[in-house]
């Protein structure tokens, strides 16, 4: 395992942690606009970076087997163990560079597209968990760990497509994206 592919785990912490700072931001200071602005596309270029590392590891090492990074054991049942892991192969080193590059790009259109708006970091803070369930859906390496990247994307969804919920029309579009998500 290389360098960049035993980091992998970084392209989900990083949007992570900028929906943590985000969202404490948008709960303790509304006028936050230039830090958060700093921290909502900076966490996705960092992540971004991490990724173009992976795919470019990848590429000069031709792996015939898909790498698994583990980061820990999740459910323990006797023999049975699923852990909580990420796999890493050709087809989700691009999904990674297209989920981190086109989420950076929105980003950056997004700070200027939301700077008027009262719920700035909100937003972003909903951006980035967005971002970070769709990254654990690309590399969850079983099911279960799939499920929680899905079902967070369908959670993300429903916040970002009713973020603006004082209206009543976005406010039942988000919950029928929620309720959709949910069906299939």
């Amino acid at each position: 395992m290389g360098t960049f592919t035993s980091l992998v785990w970084l392209t989900v912490a990083l949007p992570l942690a900028g929906f943590l700072a985000n969202g404490a931001l948008s709960l303790r200071r509304a006028d936050a606009k230039g830090l958060v602005s700093l921290i909502g596309p900076g966490t996705l270029l960092a992540s971004f970076a991490v990724s173009l590392g992976v795919f470019f590891e990848l590429a000069a090492t031709h792996p015939e087997a898909p790498i698994v990074v583990r980061l820990w054991s999740w459910l323990p049942v006797g023999q049975l163990q699923v852990n909580f892991a990420f796999q890493v192969d050709q087809l989700s080193a691009v999904m990674l560079l297209i989920v981190t590059g086109v989420g950076s790009l929105i980003h950056i259109f997004s700070v200027g597209y939301m700077r008027e708006d009262p719920g700035y970091a909100r937003y972003f803070a909903y951006l980035n968990l967005f971002v970070a369930f769709m990254l654990v859906l690309v590399l969850g390496s079983s099911f279960p760990v799939m499920f929680i990247g899905w079902e967070g994307v369908g959670l993300c969804s429903y916040l970002l497509i009713g973020f603006w919920f004082s209206e009543k029309a976005n406010a039942d579009a988000g919950k029928k994206a929620f309720i959709m998500n949910r069906i299939g």
